[in-house]
């Protein structure tokens, strides 16, 4: 199950108790923000890629948007989602649980700049109806000090 995969890789990072199992779905931003009683903005997206056939996660605030000038420029290619029916094989969590706690190996983890304007960020743990509530450092360390990137509006 994708909580139990996250959840394994939080605990190896001292982070496992930071982990919410709201009342209602989270699987959009906008349902995060409201189960969690927080701004949509703090919300952590996790949006998949392909980068030919390399699946890439990116992790940006709740209300970022990509900007496709910037991620060529950083990447090389296009910016091209997974499509849905293919997420959970690729990145071993399904869509509206995605988070970069738990995927499977070999898939890139990047931050994105748009998270800093937070103290505060609340990624998802695997299901549409989990999060972990940490700070930006603590999003690092959880990432295992993931490369910060400039790809969003």
């Amino acid at each position: 199950m994708s909580l139990e995969r996250a959840r394994r890789h939080l605990e190896q990072k001292g982070l496992a108790d930071r982990i919410i199992i709201p009342e209602h779905s989270s699987a959009t931003v906008a349902e995060a923000a409201e189960a969690l009683g927080c701004e949509p903005g703090m919300i952590a997206k996790t949006l998949s890629f392909l980068q030919g056939e390399q699946p890439v996660l990116i992790l940006a605030e709740g209300m970022a948007r990509i900007d496709n000038p910037k991620y060529k420029a950083r990447f090389g290619c296009k910016a091209k989602m997974i499509p849905a029916d293919r997420v959970e094989a690729l990145i071993g969590h399904d869509v509206g649980g995605v988070c970069p706690f738990g995927v499977n190996e070999g898939v890139p983890v990047y931050l994105d700049e748009s998270l800093k304007k937070h103290d505060t960020v609340y990624p998802a743990a695997g299901t549409g109806h989990s999060a972990v509530k940490l700070t930006i450092a603590e999003l690092e360390t959880a990432c295992d000090g993931a490369e910060w990137v400039d790809v969003c509006k």
